[in-house]
Order: C-alpha cells, then structure tokens, then sequence
C-alpha cells in the first residue's frame, strides 16, 4: 500500500510537470517590436517579456537572421535575445518561436522592414534653420475625443494649471500653416511619449512606454503623418528624448529586469544637480556619484546606463524612432546626468547609421567652457570625447537676459553679450550652438525683460543675426509672459486660440492686440528674411566692443555683407562708421532689413534710441 502512495504522487508530479512543461506562455511584448534590414550595425537585442519567458528558448528560421546568444537575467519574466542580421537579409516577417522542451510555448511573428531610401531624411539640422520649441499639451487642441482616454491614470482638466489642458499632434498639425508663415524651419516638441502617471505628466518627461506615443497626443502613426505634413512644409521636427529617467510607472515598474536597472538607494536621494561636477577634475566621488545616481524627482526613476542591456536598450529605441518616424534631429534632455561614456556611445552609434545627424543636449551650465565640455571636442583635459554635434548656449541665454533688461544695460554685470562671444574659443564648433532666450524651464522672455517691446526687438535682432542655430518658445512671437516662482503652469500657458471657445485666437492677427502685433509681425518679417540669407545663416561674425551703448557686429558670406547695430541706450546715437572700415570693405550703400530704409552714404549712421539695425551693405 505504501508503494502504491508512492507511485501515485510520482505519477501526479509527472502529470503536473508534463502540463505545466507544455503550458503556453503569454507573451507581453518585444522591444523593439520591429526592426529594419540593411541597417549599417547587424547586430539587434531584443527584450522579451513574459511569464517565466527565462524558461524557454528562442528559435528563428528566417534566411539571413541569427540568433548569437540568449540571456537569462535575475527575473525570470524577462529574456535578453541578441540577433545577427546579415547583409543580405530580406525584408519580411519571420516567427521567433519560444520553445520549452520539445513544445513551443509562444511565438512573436517580427517583422523586418525595408528601409526608406530618401536622400532628404534623417539630414539633421544647421545654421538655416530656426527652431520653434512648443509644449503639445498646451499648444493647440485639435482632437477633443483623446483628451480622456481608457487606462490613462490622469484626465483632461484645464482648470489646473498644472494638469493635462487637451493639446495633441492633431493641434500642431493644424498649425503647421502658422508656424511656416512666421517664418520658423523646425519643431522641438515637448516628449510625446506615453506619460501614464497619476498626476503632473503633461509635460513629458515621465515617460512610461518609449515605444508608444501618448494616446491623450494621438497615436504612432497621427506622430509619423505629422512629421510628414510638416516635411511638406519645409519645418523639421526634432524629437525630445530622455536617457536619464523614466517615469517609476513604466511597465517593468513591479519586477525590474535586473537589481541594478536603476540606479537605487536605501533611502530615495535626489540628484544635486550639480552638471558641473561631470567635468570637475577635483569633484568627489560623493558629489559625482550623487549628481548621476540621484534621482530626478520620486516620479522620475534614474537609470543605470551602466548595465549594458539599460544602455542598448536606450539606444535602439532614439534608432527606432528615427527610422520609424523620419525625424530630423534629437533635443535630448538633462544631457550631463547619464554616465557620460554611454552618452558618446550612444552619439556615435545614432552618428553611425546617419551621419549627417544633429542632437543637441541640455547642458544646463552657465559658463562657457562647461558647456563647451559637452561638445564634441578633442580638447577636454581627461581625453574625454562626446561625438555630441549640438550644445544649448545657456551661459549666452542669461547675458541676453541681461544685457536687454532696462536695468542692467550693456555695461554692467559679468554676462554681456560681447564678453560670453569672446569665449567662443573654448568651442569646437561655436556654429553648432543652439541660441534661445527662454525656454519651458524659466520664466518667460517678455517677462524677464519687463514687458518692454524695444527691448524684445533688440534681442530677437540679436538673437536672429548672430552666430548659432536660433531657438524660440513658443507665444514669444505674442509676447506671452509667465514667472517660475508662481509654478511651471504660468511658464507654460495655453496658447490663446488654441482651444474651441478661447476668447482671444492669437493664431490670427484679428485675435492679437495691437502690440502682440507689432511683435509677431516684428519677428515673422526678420525670420523669413533669414529663412534665404546665407549670409546670416552661415557668414563669419565679427563684433566690436560696445560703445556708448552701440553694439556693432558685421556677417561676410561670398562677397556679402550684413551689418548690424544695436542701440540698447534711451537715447538716439550717430555712429561714426570710421571704426569699421574694415568690416565694412569697399561697401558704401546700405539698405534697411526691417523698414527698407536706404543710405547712400554710410560714413555716419543715426539710430533711433532701443531700437535694432540690420543693414546689407553694397557697393
């Protein structure tokens, strides 16, 4: 009797291990879900997640495609696969089977893609251009229905001037027309990637899928019909992205892949924010190590670039988007924050299938040779090399915060406009860097500058005719104002008109005052302007010191010469030209850029008091 117990709980474990060895799985999802044939670096990892996927093994019969390894990791639901895929590999689908045993479990039909051969993709962008940031959820509204949707954790409430408020991609595709006739060639939006969090995720920067556009925003292919309309345009789109978090809602949020997929402390520790000690060469390990490690904010978890399957799993999907979508450049965010060796591999692997590319990063630093750091360069003291193509001139962004408010003037405080350019030397390619006058992160411009429009026009003159790629946030050419300090909602307000039932559209001059006006039109003139001068564009700057509170500075491109002068004094000057003879060469006419105003004679030039000049000179 004893014997036949034993042999019925033997046969009752065989049972139980025979159904569960053949049991299916079901399978989660793969990262990336797709991929393309013909790209420049054969190899592909693919993240599989599933219940005790780590069980099974993975077979491909597909000619071309080859499965080099298979990695178990401390979870069991997750399976790291690392593809080969050769030269003359076809577009198509292929099974990936999942096999336990002798029994396959689950499969996931992959589908490898042709990639589009378009010579005007993936150029990147330069000096020509001028970029528009907007913040998509406060932009313009155009598809009501996706303001709530299913599953997502926060609903439209515009009310709140830090909630969702109903901006999408159908909203910006609607204005596409407005962005072209004000004279801008790019978009940077805000991340439009899912941000499933409770609360505070209209900005963007918490996201939770990177694969997934936000379905309050619209979905992946209304994101890929957008790029496409605006190519038709003649605007760029430049994609915002984020290495150094996710949001702690990410799918993966109950079981991490590995322990030290995010960088975790005993108790929740915030980054210092500290970029600067990257750079450092005396900086401490506790300094460093708490500006890298240390946590964004509770919602946003830092990542661990470190661990080599984090780091490829980043870098495939900015290459995932950049093939899928067409996107034109990449702004990508907190850029000293990751482990800065990830960051140069990740630029030379995007650098290797487009290497006309451009992203510029987010060096939050106020000094020049910081910054200058995060440039690609061979320079840096401890060898460092970014490959990074574009920086964000911040040190040059608080001097015209400066230089143009009526209480600081020319002369005082340590950041003028003629002493950060003089520092130009500690860049390797001082053209490569992206100018702004405020952005989403401060207080606005108009602001900053105590609502004064002479002092708006004198810093958009500057902003538009120096050297760098020009950045503008968005309603600067409306003259929106907002302050930090009364919270990120009043930097970051509607756009009037952007929402059925607005009482002012300020996307149409009938819906502008009088002076949002006379800004708009003020600047659209002066970006079209520069839309087609490669003098502007392109041409080597040359500045003299200021004087009796006259900037001058000249752009020579081909023979061609721009003039431009800056009264930032309460009072009219007459300017001796004797000084600039040689920037001014055989030229003696000139002709105004903003009022068509002509000079026959240029020897003395009068220039009405807070107020821009911007002459083509001739002979």
């Amino acid at each position: 009797m004893k014997n036949l117990h034993s042999l019925l709980i033997t046969i009752v474990i065989l049972v139980m291990s025979t159904n569960l060895f053949g049991a299916q799985i079901k399978l989660d999802r793969v990262d990336p879900p797709f991929w393309w044939a013909e790209m420049k670096n054969p190899n592909l990892q693919l993240l599989v997640h599933g219940e005790r996927i780590s069980e099974t093994r993975p077979v491909i019969n597909y000619d071309g495609v080859h499965i080099e390894e298979t990695i178990i990791v401390e979870s069991p639901n997750y399976l790291f696969v690392n593809l080969k895929i050769d030269k003359n590999a076809q577009p198509g689908f292929f099974d990936i089977d999942f096999v336990r045993g002798k029994k396959t479990v689950a499969t996931y039909k992959y589908e490898l893609k042709k990639r589009v051969s378009n010579p005007k993709l993936h150029q990147g962008f330069d000096n020509s251009d001028v970029i528009y940031l907007l913040m998509p959820d406060r932009f313009s509204n155009g598809d009501v229905s996706n303001d709530n949707m299913p599953n997502m954790l926060e609903a439209a409430d515009r009310t709140n001037p830090n909630g969702r408020h109903g901006g999408d991609i159908a909203g910006m595709s609607n204005k596409l027309d407005y962005l072209s006739d004000l004279g801008v060639t790019a978009i940077w939006a805000n991340p439009l990637l899912e941000n499933n969090m409770p609360v505070y995720s209209y900005h963007g920067y918490a996201v939770t899928d990177l694969y997934k556009i936000d379905p309050r925003y619209g979905t992946n292919e209304d994101y890929v019909t957008f790029i496409k309309k605006a190519h038709s345009k003649g605007i760029k789109v430049i994609m915002d992205m984020i290495f150094n978090h996710l949001g702690t809602g990410y799918y993966w949020k109950d079981e991490l892949p590995m322990k030290d997929w995010y960088n975790e402390w005993p108790e929740f520790t915030r980054s210092n924010y500290r970029g600067g000690t990257v750079s450092d060469p005396y900086a401490s390990d506790y300094d460093y190590n708490k500006m890298v490690k240390g946590w964004f904010d509770k919602t946003m978890a830092d990542l661990n670039q470190n661990n080599p399957y984090m780091a490829n799993y980043l870098i495939q999907n900015s290459i995932w988007w950049i093939e899928y979508s067409g996107l034109d450049g990449i702004r990508q965010d907190t850029y000293p924050y990751p482990y800065k060796d990830f960051m140069a591999e990740w630029m030379r692997r995007v650098l290797e299938e487009y290497p006309n590319y451009n992203v510029v990063g987010e060096s939050w630093l106020s000094q020049p040779p910081a910054v200058a750091y995060w440039l690609n360069n061979s320079t840096n003291k401890d060898g460092y090399k970014s490959n990074l193509t574009n920086v964000f001139d911040f040190p040059l962004m608080y001097a015209i915060s400066k230089a143009f408010n009526e209480n600081e003037g020319w002369s005082t405080g340590t950041a003028q406009l003629y002493e950060v350019l003089s520092q130009d030397y500690v860049y390797s390619m001082p053209e490569n860097i992206v100018t702004f006058a405020d952005n989403h992160d401060g207080d606005r411009f108009y602001t900053k500058i105590n609502e004064d429009i002479n002092s708006f026009k004198l810093a958009m003159a500057f902003m538009l005719t120096t050297r760098g790629i020009p950045s503008l946030y968005y309603g600067t050419e409306i003259l929106m104002t907002g302050e930090e300090h009364k919270g990120h909602g009043d930097i970051r307000k509607d756009f009037p008109g952007g929402w059925d039932g607005d009482p002012d559209n300020a996307f149409t001059k009938e819906g502008r005052t009088e002076k949002q006006n006379e800004a708009f039109d003020f600047l659209r003139k002066l970006l079209n302007w520069r839309k087609s001068n490669e003098t502007i564009q392109f041409g080597k700057l040359t500045h003299y010191i200021p004087e009796d509170g006259v900037y001058v500075y000249f752009k020579k491109q081909n023979g061609n010469t721009v003039m431009v002068m800056l009264n930032n004094t309460t009072e009219d000057k007459s300017v001796d030209m004797t000084r600039f003879k040689n920037s001014i060469g055989c030229n003696t006419k000139g002709i105004s850029v903003l009022d068509r105003r002509s000079w026959d004679n240029i020897n003395k030039i009068d220039i009405p008091a807070k107020s821009p000049l911007i002459i083509e000179l001739s002979k």
